[in-house]
């Protein structure tokens, strides 16, 4: 000590432990220090004194530095995992990683719903995403600033899902008042068209490739195609026993995807409604189901250990050779949507898992649940590579990964236009307590 300490310091130290052995009330350690260390016999408590309560004071303020010191160790790891993302590019790039993950803090917490929000949905082109609520309306925001556009109204009961259409000229919705709106995006999002024929709640409703027809599915354990030209129901497939939860064209428009609470996810032909492969393994209710994209294809044959040949390259291509679901049996699974085999089983999730969306870049999958986290898994290997806790304070009912060309202008006005270029951002939706609320994850260049 006394090559660390003066004497003057080491004097204030032992006065402020005796000061605290006093006020603590262990009397036989007061005593028997003030007669072991010399200069501190004519000691005696003060509470006016300066090593009054020093020794207490001293450790809560260590404390309070090495929980600062953990904040800025998490915060420079965070920086680092940020940094390596951007190492593989070329000197002078800005905001390009192409491997960009979400992480928190949110860009923006969107509160104006009433209740919980259902899904959402980005318009291809444009910084505006929709979102559906069980208030019975739809909201339209722009996410770049975080504000409200409009509110569009006429469900009368709670809105379940929405969508855009591929050029971003319709938005569809349905709701448990049994209905499908198609709201006019050019015209101000006036309603131009109500499909009715499903007899209880519309789970979901999208458009086919082409966008002139829309899918939709429901509790009536229906799934029913439209034409939108004319407004009429045009194919009804009974594939489940149970309600339906999803319903997803492939890429093609020849297949649609469902899952059911019959705890099953079937692929059934769009044109004779003839199932074709059954999916089933799971425990619980079947909340989600989506078809691999294309350039998923080569990370997910190397997690099953399945490489490409000339024979599996025309499957690869169509985008139809993989499909994932999620299940209220805390799952996530790959499956082989040819066979109908179940080839891996994602495990982490600690309740119902909701949503399911893939990363651009292929590599990743995105998955929301109701443990109020948002898991990042890397593809090829199959592993949990990044968890974000509590992305809401309840249950996260749909996630959405966005992504457009825009100009550095558009992002900061008053930034120096360096010509388009691509950027992601990911909205997550949840029933949050107090103020119902869309939230969006914060935005990343890609």
């Amino acid at each position: 000590m006394a090559g660390t300490l003066s004497e003057r310091q080491q004097d204030d130290l032992h006065r402020s432990i005796l000061d605290y052995l006093s006020s603590a009330g262990f009397t036989k350690t007061y005593e028997q220090m003030k007669e072991e260390v010399p200069g501190v016999q004519d000691f005696q408590p003060d509470t006016n004194s300066k090593t009054a309560g020093l020794l207490a004071k001293k450790w809560t303020g260590l404390i309070r530095l090495q929980r600062r010191i953990m904040d800025l160790e998490a915060r420079l790891s965070q920086a680092q995992e940020d940094l390596s993302h951007l190492s593989h590019l070329p000197a002078g790039t800005k905001r390009t990683n192409l491997d960009w993950l979400p992480r928190a803090p949110a860009k923006h917490t969107l509160s104006g719903h009433r209740d919980t929000v259902t899904a959402i949905s980005f318009h291809p082109l444009y910084s505006a995403i929709a979102s559906a609520s069980l208030d019975s309306t739809l909201k339209v925001w722009d996410w770049e600033s975080g504000e409200l556009e409009r509110t569009l109204k006429g469900h009368t009961r709670g809105v379940t899902y929405c969508e855009y259409d591929s050029k971003g000229k319709q938005l569809v919705s349905c709701s448990n008042d049994l209905f499908i709106k198609l709201w006019n995006v050019e015209d101000d999002y006036q309603n131009s068209t109500t499909l009715r024929g499903h007899e209880h709640t519309v789970s979901t409703a999208r458009f086919l490739p082409g966008d002139d027809k829309i899918v939709s599915a429901g509790r009536d354990q229906s799934v029913r195609i439209w034409n939108i030209g004319t407004g009429h129901c045009i194919k009804v497939i009974h594939a489940h026993t149970e309600w339906i939860r999803s319903a997803v064209p492939s890429p093609d428009g020849r297949l649609i995807l469902t899952c059911s609470a019959d705890h099953t996810a079937k692929l059934s032909d769009t044109e004779s409604g003839a199932v074709k492969v059954e999916l089933r393994g799971h425990e619980n209710v079947v909340e989600a189901a989506v078809f691999a994209p294309t350039i998923s294809m080569p990370a997910i044959r190397d997690l099953v250990a399945r490489p490409a040949n000339a024979l599996t390259a025309k499957v690869d291509a169509l985008g139809v050779a993989f499909v994932l679901t999620g299940s209220r049996d805390k799952t996530i699974k790959l499956w082989d949507a040819l066979s109908g085999q179940c080839l891996w089983t994602f495990v982490g999730h600690d309740n119902w898992v909701r949503s399911i969306a893939f990363h651009p870049s292929g590599k990743y999958l995105l998955t929301a649940c109701d443990d109020k986290s948002v898991r990042i898994w890397e593809l090829k290997t199959g592993r949990c590579a990044k968890k974000i806790e509590s992305a809401h304070d309840s249950f996260i009912e749909s996630l959405s990964w966005g992504r457009q060309i825009v100009s550095s202008t558009t992002i900061d006005k008053d930034a120096k236009d360096e010509g388009p270029r691509p950027i992601n951002v990911v909205a997550t939706a949840s029933s949050d307590k107090a103020n119902y609320k869309d939230k969006w994850m914060m935005r990343g260049g890609v």
